[in-house]
């Protein structure tokens, strides 16, 4: 099956091995990404569609409009990007006057959004078109005795209508995927919280990461798998400032979920990127075996 994908610019430009893991493991699974040249930011769903929401459909609708010309559905790697473009389609799908005025913007750089594609997540995609059970044929080298705590963030559930990822308040797609890859997702009492990243009050956010990572802490968990570059800015180099801050250690490696399945398929550490982190990652795997 193909697939364009839309990797954003945190993936392509702050975190670019989140995105070589993608495509690594991806391929291993089997999907076939067709890319497209000339995407922009998504944009930002939060900051930008709160500046100028006309605009933030704009431009949105312009990046659907060029996956549009190619054909196939798109995949994110990004809960923000996967908002964003999620919302924008389904809103322009179902507001024809909407569609029209956007269109009309949209008219002097030649583009036109006409609606034909859909947004899905990767870890949808994984999900519904191939089947666990077919991704975990994959996995060369389960993480066995690997204990992962899931952090879900806000943006990949919520609004539930328009992302149809899992179910908002009880998801499981992450512990299913995380439980392929051979490690034991681990359950902690603020798994659904957000990372904080959008408030605009230092304190709120510092307090939430805080929060999440000694809750990390109180349940034993090797490392933190999540699905979002945005939440792992937060906790990866934002445990370190904020450490310095509390003049406390938290020491928890944080680990983007296709680095972790890239490792389970035979992929060596350094090949998805984990040696770049922050809080190092080295200890929780062993060297991959020759290939």
């Amino acid at each position: 099956m193909k697939y364009t994908p839309f990797f954003g610019c945190m993936l392509t430009v702050k975190y670019p091995w989140f995105e070589a893991a993608v495509r690594k493991t991806l391929g291993k699974v089997g999907l076939d990404l067709v890319d497209v040249d000339g995407f922009t930011c998504c944009p930002d769903p939060i900051y930008f569609q709160a500046r100028d929401k006309m605009e933030w459909y704009t431009v949105a609708a312009r990046n659907l409009s060029l996956a549009e010309d190619v054909g196939h559905d798109v995949i994110t790697t990004c809960s923000g990007c996967t908002a964003t473009l999620s919302e924008v389609n389904l809103a322009l799908k179902e507001d024809e006057a909407l569609k029209k005025e956007i269109n009309e913007r949209l008219k002097p750089i030649g583009r036109q959004f006409k609606g034909t594609i859909n947004v899905r997540h990767a870890v949808t995609v994984l999900r519904d078109d191939y089947g666990l059970d077919h991704v975990a044929k994959t996995v060369t080298r389960p993480l066995e005795g690997l204990k992962v705590a899931v952090h879900y963030g806000c943006h990949l559930l919520k609004p539930s209508r328009v992302m149809r990822v899992d179910d908002p308040d009880r998801p499981t797609i992450l512990d299913d995927l995380v439980r392929i890859a051979g490690a034991e997702p681990i359950r902690h009492d603020l798994t659904l919280l957000c990372c904080g990243r959008a408030c605009m009050n230092d304190a709120i956010p510092n307090q939430m990461v805080t929060e999440i990572l000694e809750a990390i802490k109180a349940k034993q968990a090797d490392c933190m798998g999540l699905i979002c570059p945005t939440c792992f800015d937060e906790f990866d180099l934002g445990q370190i400032v904020l450490g310095r801050k509390l003049k406390k250690t938290f020491d928890i490696p944080v680990v983007y979920y296709f680095q972790l399945l890239g490792v389970a398929q035979g992929f060596s550490p350094e090949e998805v990127g984990l040696n770049m982190h922050k809080v190092k990652v080295d200890h929780l795997f062993t060297p991959a075996p020759v290939r």
